[in-house]
């Protein structure tokens, strides 16, 4: 099996080197990922710069006998672009030499209206575009030190099920673990709710007033337990089918 991973949080992350080891167990890995973070990029791509594919130039890599089955390349692009470096540089333009996509461990929840900024999920959406199988992993936590031992369990068993489900054209999964043990996993959809008081009033280091975000999110159906917040609020780990047609169908 020949497996992509890419991230957002940027080569070197603890969360893309755990999910990297545990995919080396399911076949080859090839990475193409970020030079450096590039959290909030959802789909965004480069334009107006050069890109770059770098193999990686580390003598410490492949030490480790998992690390034998993994060729990595890194890039100043965004997660977006690393799908298509991936599909058009490093596979020549066919996407059928792709059997899955993944996307992460990224270091903070993408679940509910996470999704649309997302860089880790906007890397899923290129490979679902493409018809490529994609899941992007995330944990609800931010530290570069997060724990990701009680998601581990579930990764590769969750991850050889979601390859075997039929699924339409332009699906891809948002899967996201809550901190700490876990009681299972749940199948859910988007939980409905909006982010509030943002921008966080700030000062640089010249003085000038400047803003940074932040903020509260708002979950505006906090009894519905079919969503991915409430998911995770209970202690499961959350599956979210996600898809890259965004009519509004009831209104067509």
């Amino acid at each position: 099996m020949e497996i992509f991973v890419t991230n957002d949080d940027g080569w070197g992350a603890k969360g893309i080197l755990t999910i990297v080891r545990i995919m080396s167990e399911l076949g080859h890995v090839t990475v193409v990922a970020p030079d450096g973070a590039r959290s909030g990029m959802s789909n965004a791509i480069t334009v107006a710069q050069p890109i770059y594919l770098r193999p990686l130039n580390d003598p410490n890599w492949g030490a480790e006998e998992w690390q034998k089955r993994v060729t990595v390349y890194t890039t100043n692009g965004t997660p977006s672009d690393c799908v298509k470096l991936a599909i058009d540089v490093v596979c020549e333009g066919d996407s059928s030499k792709i059997d899955l996509l993944v996307s992460g461990i990224n270091h903070g929840s993408n679940a509910g209206i996470n999704v649309i900024y997302s860089g880790t999920m906007g890397a899923c959406f290129v490979g679902a575009e493409h018809g490529i199988p994609a899941i992007g992993f995330s944990i609800d936590d931010h530290s570069p030190k997060a724990d990701f031992s009680h998601m581990e369990k579930y990764i590769l068993e969750l991850t050889k099920h979601l390859l075997e489900e039929e699924k339409p054209y332009g699906v891809c999964y948002n899967v996201n673990a809550p901190v700490g043990e876990l009681v299972g996993v749940k199948w859910t959809r988007q939980c409905r709710g909006y982010w509030t008081k943002e921008m966080i009033p700030s000062v640089d280091e010249k003085g000038e007033a400047c803003f940074k975000l932040g903020g509260e999110f708002i979950n505006i159906e906090p009894e519905a337990q079919d969503t991915d917040h409430w998911a995770m609020n209970n202690h499961y780990l959350s599956v979210h089918p996600c898809t890259i047609d965004q009519t509004a169908n009831e209104l067509v």
